[in-house]
């Protein structure tokens, strides 16, 4: 049996474990986890609160349980171990980890992290006597205009009020104050300051002062983990320079000074290079190196600086949960080389928001695919895709599963492939996975089974929905505008799914609307716009143009998140679509018009569809209309029993942090090397 600590969850002062269980074998009625403190053996015994299924269980705790006076010692590193007393034997193993925390401030002095050994086995760490006079961040970096910076505004759990960053001047003890008005997520705030108000010729350090339970307190900012991979250097007009540095205490100095001119700059490279012949034999050289690289194309080589590959869909899109993970690694790493995979549609779309890009099936893309040491996607590469042993490679995946997938697909009817084939290809390609996202308990039981699937899997929720966690009323109305959709009109959303039958010969696809537009707009056209987001595959299919006056067509907007959060209403039929959108609290109808053709003959369901799901079903147009003036009616799901059940079951998980779990994980085996 293994044991994996798969998530950590924040609840009335405790902090609440989830376990994963693997081939499971017996009752757990005599299981307990035991905690063992590395350093001085102590040891801590914690009953399973609660088994959720038969292979996941909870088990609460209190960090401040797990901290004691003792000589010298302020660093308690925790292994886990679960112990089942059998009848004949006791069996004892030790928990594994999928969980990596960044630091939580259990007080001003003490914090604790869940993490890994080198081995991927469960650590739980607390670190106490810290300085009261720190304060950690999360990020700091240079932009071509601000320096910016992100940490956290909880302690606790207890919200922190008032919070203002410090540039404090070393030369004269001059300060600049910035409030903290912006957020980056549910819990973490973002100041920016403006490069331009940093004095010339100064060195500055960091504070920031808060309100806490009210007493008024100031601490310097540090950061522990190293700056590689954050922007370091800024350079403004008048050969200006603006660098970060880290001082051996952790902290963060911030220097001005005029740059070196264009003969120090050439004096410099010649002295280093020993003279001009020999900085263009040096040139030379690299392109040479360049050269040989590409001319050997097995047997790559990483690059020596971290370079990670990003592609949605197969690169149809720049979009989904890698774009909203590369966005965090922006903002928090912008050191780090990251490249988009795409179809050559996607270049006009990088080039306009800065976005390096490769172009699939190139030699460069073959070249940087197999040097780069992090892939990460949301679907299959292709079969003949090398991957490198160099190489972690993170599947996000694209949905919480409602329909069948995998292996347990008993008939394929796709073009191209067989059942067999299709299967194959299916579990040799999960197989290449390091890591794969899972949204919640019932996505990771199937992902296992379905895919074949024994590696890693981080339970974190899906990081394209941190976006419908973190956005307010206002960036919902800035969208709409964007998007042209009337602010004094309400929004329903249409997003089927795509069907295995809707092929008519290979690269040809049909669809028809389920219902008639005239009558939608006779019963709501005139407050009521309706979009429509279809299958790639089939949105080409479609004619609204006598419609164009109040049905807008979506199916190629890159951010399908934006789509939830303007529309007031979801339809949809079989897409996992409304797993995403129940974030949100708002209704759902479900429009199955072809559902016992669908259950029987194509794919079938992981759920049960006529009890399960979230919202009322439509069996015909008619119903469909009467139940849209009903859910537009009621715009607010929270109170609905049924809704928060299945809110509960599989939207519960994300706290908003998804994105920027993923670039933990990802910062772990950077500097785990």
């Amino acid at each position: 049996m293994r044991a994996i600590l798969s998530g950590v969850h924040q609840k009335k002062g405790l902090q609440v474990l989830e376990f994963e269980l693997l081939d499971v074998t017996g009752s757990l009625e005599q299981a307990y986890m035991l905690f063992v403190e590395k350093n001085s053996l102590a040891s801590i015994m914690k009953p399973i609160t609660k088994v959720l299924n038969h292979n996941i269980v909870r088990v609460n705790i209190d960090a401040q349980d797990f901290h004691f006076d003792m000589a010298d010692q302020t660093e308690f590193e925790w292994q886990i171990f679960m112990v089942n007393n059998g009848v004949d034997h006791t069996n004892v193993i030790q928990v594994e980890s999928e969980y990596l925390s960044d630091r939580h401030q259990l007080e001003l002095t003490s914090y604790y992290q869940f993490n890994s050994d080198a081995q991927g086995m469960a650590l739980f760490n607390i670190r106490t006597h810290q300085s009261d006079e720190d304060f950690m961040i999360n990020s700091v970096n240079l932009t071509d205009t601000d320096l910016e910076l992100t940490g956290y505004n909880k302690i606790n759990g207890i919200k922190i009020k008032n919070q203002r960053i410090i540039l404090r001047n070393q030369t004269n003890n001059g300060k600049l104050e910035y409030p903290v008005s912006k957020r980056m997520f549910q819990g973490m705030f973002t100041v920016s300051i403006p490069l331009t108000d940093i004095p010339q010729n100064s060195v500055g350090e960091l504070y920031i002062k808060y309100d806490l339970e009210g007493n008024e307190i100031t601490q310097r900012l540090i950061i522990s983990k190293s700056l590689s991979g954050q922007s370091t250097i800024a350079q403004l007009p008048g050969n200006r320079m603006i660098t970060l540095e880290k001082r051996f205490d952790n902290g963060i100095l911030v220097k001005e000074f005029l740059g070196a001119s264009l003969l120090q700059k050439i004096g410099a490279a010649g002295g280093k290079a020993h003279g001009v012949i020999d900085v263009i034999r040096m040139v030379q050289d690299k392109l040479n190196l360049a050269r040989m690289r590409f001319l050997f194309r097995s047997g790559h080589s990483p690059y020596e600086n971290t370079t990670i590959i990003f592609e949605s869909f197969g690169g149809r899109q720049v979009s989904d949960s890698p774009y909203a993970i590369y966005k965090v690694f922006k903002t928090l790493y912008p050191g780090i080389n990251m490249i988009w995979s795409i179809d050559r549609s996607q270049k006009s779309f990088c080039k306009q928001n800065g976005i390096a890009y490769v172009v699939r099936r190139t030699n460069k893309w073959v070249r940087i695919l197999e040097k780069s040491q992090f892939w990460i996607s949301n679907a299959r590469f292709p079969t003949w895709v090398k991957k490198p042993n160099y190489v972690t490679y993170i599947q996000t995946w694209h949905g919480t599963p409602l329909k069948k997938l995998g292996l347990d697909i008993e008939n394929v009817s796709m073009p191209g492939t067989t059942t067999a084939k299709y299967h194959k290809n299916f579990v040799r390609e999960a197989n290449r996975w390091d890591a794969l996202v899972s949204p919640n308990d019932y996505s990771t039981q199937i992902f296992r089974s379905a895919f074949g699937f024994n590696n890693q899997i981080l339970k974190i929720g899906y990081p394209r929905n941190d976006e419908l966690i973190n956005t307010n009323p206002d960036e919902i109305a800035a969208i709409k505008e964007q998007l042209g959709i009337p602010l004094d009109k309400k929004v329903v959303m249409y997003a089927p799914t795509y069907r295995d039958n809707q092929f008519a010969e290979k690269g040809k696809y049909t669809f028809e609307l389920p219902f008639d537009l005239d009558d939608f707009r006779k019963s709501f056209g005139d407050d009521t716009v309706l979009i429509l987001r279809m299958h790639y595959l089939i949105s080409n299919a479609l004619d609204i143009s006598n419609y164009s006056d109040f049905v807008y067509d979506f199916s190629n907007y890159p951010n399908i998140s934006d789509l939830y959060l303007v529309s007031d209403l979801l339809i949809t039929d079989y897409s996992s679509v409304f797993f995403d959108y129940a974030y949100l609290k708002r209704p759902i109808l479900f429009y199955p018009y072809d559902y016992h053709l669908y259950k029987e003959e194509l794919r079938g369901f992981y759920l049960n569809y006529e009890k399960d799901l979230p919202g009322k079903i439509a069996g015909n147009s008619k119903e469909l209309l009467a139940e849209i003036n009903h859910a537009l009616a009621h715009p607010d799901m929270s109170a609905n029993q049924k809704f928060m059940n299945f809110y509960n079951r599989f939207c519960a998980i994300n706290d908003g942090l998804s994105s920027l779990k993923v670039v933990n994980y990802v910062m772990h085996q950077i500097e785990s090397v």
